[in-house]
């Protein structure tokens, strides 16, 4: 393969990796019944006036499958992550010991199930719309150096390979996908 091609197909390789890695991130945000720490990753607690992760104030983990234990570094901030957690509107509540807070993770409705899976859906589908959108930019690049004097059959053989990637990571999108909607509609 022409240089200047495999440069193009290791750039495209990198920027869907990225993708995929992002979907991944994203469908673990998303619960699936089970109490999971990543669950509160958005979560800001107004730490001293300035808006701070939660992962920065406080140890997150879990107690068994149904409760999270969030121990904060300073117990002065129970009360700010309690009300942190509550304003998010994760559908969770938070229950403040005076040491540590307990958050009881509800079993979730077939509905709120069936929610979730489509969320996941539509995360996967910006999955593949992002893939496209890269393998299109990586033929574009392919065919501008058509036009400065690359043979044709490199051109094509490069094309060929672009398309052999972007099917093996959209094939890889949803299997995620569907591990995702198997963990999610599991009671």
């Amino acid at each position: 393969m022409n240089p200047k091609v495999e440069a193009c197909y290791n750039s495209t390789k990198a920027q869907m990796e990225k993708a995929i890695s992002h979907l991944e991130s994203e469908l673990a945000k998303i619960r699936a019944g089970k109490a999971n720490p990543s669950m509160l990753d958005g979560i800001m607690v107004d730490y001293y006036g300035t808006r701070t992760p939660l992962s920065q104030v406080a140890n997150v983990n879990t107690q068994d499958s149904r409760t999270l234990v969030i121990q904060p570094w300073d117990k002065s901030t129970l009360d700010l992550i309690g009300k942190a957690i509550t304003e998010a509107n994760l559908g969770l509540n938070p229950q403040n010991d005076g040491t540590l807070i307990r958050i009881n993770v509800p079993p979730l409705t077939e509905e709120r199930r069936k929610d979730l899976a489509k969320k996941a859906r539509v995360e996967a589908e910006n999955c593949k719309i992002a893939l496209r959108t890269l393998r299109k930019e990586a033929n574009d690049a392919v065919k501008k150096l058509k036009t400065n004097g690359l043979p044709e059959d490199e051109g094509k053989e490069g094309e060929t390979k672009i398309q052999v990637l972007t099917d093996s990571f959209v094939t890889t999108c949803e299997k995620h996908l569907e591990v995702k909607e198997k963990e999610i509609m599991t009671v």
